[in-house]
């Protein structure tokens, strides 16, 4: 399998786990946090739970694997689970800052928790599928690729 298609499967299943999560907060919340509704919010549609959860999943499907696809040689680590959790943590931040709302007091701390787990696992799942099915014989700009014809000492 090629990495893209390693990286949407990781993100897709990253995804999911993330919706768990997240379905964890709004019960332990009593619906107080209302996650979609911030990312349709963000997108101009707020109060549309359904465009959030579906721009939520497409953007953690598709275009967060995508961009890790693309800039994961350059991460720091040797595992791309680790460079996975450093995209989520990056991804939490801005999540925190900009999806909080009004949340204030002890249950601001809840959902920093269960929003900072959800990310770390998506960021975790996206690493592991991503290195797990993507080919380890393409050439990065950390293993370029073998020159043919030459002999080996």
């Amino acid at each position: 399998m090629n990495r893209i298609a390693g990286g949407i499967l990781g993100g897709a299943t990253g995804i999911s786990v993330m919706s768990v999560v997240f379905l964890m907060l709004e019960v332990e919340t009593r619906e107080q946090v209302r996650a979609f509704d911030a990312v349709a919010r963000y997108v101009g549609m707020p109060g549309n739970t359904f465009i959030g959860f579906i721009t939520f999943a497409f953007v953690g499907t598709v275009i967060w694997p995508l961009l890790f696809v693309a800039i994961e040689p350059y991460f720091p680590f040797d595992d791309s689970p680790s460079n996975g959790m450093i995209l989520g943590a990056a991804l939490w931040i801005a999540f925190f800052i900009l999806g909080r709302g009004d949340i204030t007091g002890p249950l601001l701390a809840v959902f920093a928790g269960f929003t900072l787990l959800a990310h770390l696992a998506y960021g975790f799942l996206l690493g592991a599928f991503y290195d797990r099915f993507s080919d380890s014989a393409e050439p990065t700009p950390d293993r370029p690729e073998p020159e043919v014809g030459q002999n080996s000492p």
